[in-house]
């Protein structure tokens, strides 16, 4: 399994104040080391590899997230909560059962 964080850099230069509380929230709830790439989507350029993701999955919003496994399609995920439910909880289990 493959998850990306796409985060997003707004036309003055500054990180989304989401994104920034998404991140805050993988690190304090010990996640972040789930997260495999982290992209950013800057407004400023088109061709920045967050924005082309964003473009490919036809998402409008940040923070978001990837998930790519094997033999499946990629699922979007634009709400961090139901990521961590449905994603990173599950990896949280497996890894303290081993």
């Amino acid at each position: 399994m493959k998850i990306t964080l796409v985060k997003k850099i707004l036309a003055d230069g500054s990180p989304c104040a989401k994104c920034r509380d998404v991140q805050e929230k993988l690190e304090v709830n010990g996640q972040l080391k789930f997260i495999d790439q982290t992209l950013i989507a800057d407004v400023r350029d088109p061709q920045s590899s967050g924005m082309q993701i964003a473009q490919q999955f036809n998402v409008d919003r940040a923070p978001f997230f990837v998930v790519e496994r094997e033999g499946q399609d990629a699922e979007v995920y634009t709400v961090y909560f139901k990521l961590a439910k449905e994603v990173l909880q599950p990896l949280i289990q497996q890894a303290e059962a081993s």
